[in-house]
């Protein structure tokens, strides 16, 4: 039996395709390289010395996922692939609800048809929107969200619980992730934003290896203990060992089930910054600038959840987090593009 993952070429999909590997899982692959390249693929064979199987092809093509689902015992997938840039998806939200939700839609059409009942779902925290106290626990209403991508993570949720709702057999985790960062300690796959990063890490690497002149700090008037904003960020490879801990739970039972990643620990920027230059000797000069429109003070989760019912815990700290992403950025200057 195989587990499929879509957008197992992007930045956790493929932390996770390691892992799953790693764990002797049979890996089918989608990917249509919207957000992503091909390297990736033989970089996670160099890693793990293990094949899988790929298709390039886009979620909402279902003639080809059709083609997928006749190839494979599919037992679960991992459903990652969508847009998640949040500056982009305000300047574009016709497109973040046709991919991000009418993707899903499509997916689990052909999930439906196929009798394949069981997905874990790549979520946000960007659900808890800007009304709930930290730190956010899984019941708390989702109703709101401070920008379209994060309302495509809400609709989707709310999909998922309606179709479960309509057929009990359905069996789906609901994965909220809080702010992933670092890379593979490989550093043979990382993160790699196109154009200008709309995460901090990734700008912060960039203005270490000098593609960048200084980091911008949006807002340090927050009611926060230095007045920068405060997130839960958590090492890529503890997230994607959340998915793999996640698969025996949504096999063994039906309905609906949510869970936090994150450390439970909130980060300030300027921590973060500080924990940088502790780990790599790298100073990052900075410029305070304008609160961003939709940013909330702190974000961090409470993951006893997780905990209790997966065994899972993240066990990477913010220097392991920042020495990895300094080592990818390192060997890879321009990401994947030179080889």
């Amino acid at each position: 039996m195989a587990i499929l993952v879509t957008g197992g070429a992007g930045y956790i999909g493929s932390h996770t395709v390691v892992e799953l590997l790693d764990n002797n899982y049979e890996v089918v692959v989608v990917d249509n390289f919207s957000n992503s390249k091909s390297v990736v693929l033989k970089r996670i064979k160099s890693i793990t010395s293990k094949s899988f199987t790929f298709y390039e092809a886009d979620i909402l093509d279902q003639p080809a996922l059709s083609t997928v689902f006749d190839q494979h015992d599919i037992e679960l997938v991992i459903h990652f692939a969508a847009y998640k840039a949040v500056g982009e998806s305000v300047a574009k939200p016709l497109a973040y609800y046709h991919n991000n939700i009418g993707g899903t839609i499509s997916l689990l059409e052909m999930m439906k048809q196929y009798g394949v009942k069981n997905i874990i779902f790549s979520s946000s925290a960007t659900v808890y929107g800007e009304d709930n106290p930290v730190p956010f626990v899984e019941e708390m209403p989702i109703s709101s969200a401070s920008n379209p991508y994060g309302y495509t993570k809400v609709v989707n949720e709310q999909l998922l619980q309606d179709l479960v709702k309509s057929d009990s057999e359905w069996s789906v985790s609901l994965l909220r992730y809080f702010n992933p960062i670092g890379a593979h300690e490989s550093g043979l796959i990382g993160e790699d934003p196109q154009g200008i990063p709309n995460n901090l890490m990734p700008y912060i690497t960039q203005v270490a290896i000098g593609k960048r002149s200084m980091l911008q700090v949006y807002g340090n008037d927050y009611q926060t203990p230095d007045g920068t904003g405060v997130r839960d960020y958590i090492h890529v490879v503890d997230l994607a060992k959340g998915h793999v801990q996640a698969i025996e739970d949504n096999l063994n039972r039906q309905g609906v089930a949510i869970y936090n990643l994150g450390t439970g620990k909130g980060c300030s920027v300027l921590d973060l910054i500080k924990a940088f230059k502790e780990a790599n000797g790298i100073d990052i000069p900075y410029q305070v600038v304008e609160r961003r429109p939709g940013d909330i003070a702190s974000a961090y989760a409470d993951p006893s959840r997780a905990k209790k019912v997966l065994s899972w815990t993240a066990d990477k700290d913010i220097i392991d987090m920042c020495r990895d992403s300094w080592h990818w950025q390192n060997l890879n200057p321009n990401g994947y593009e030179e080889l």
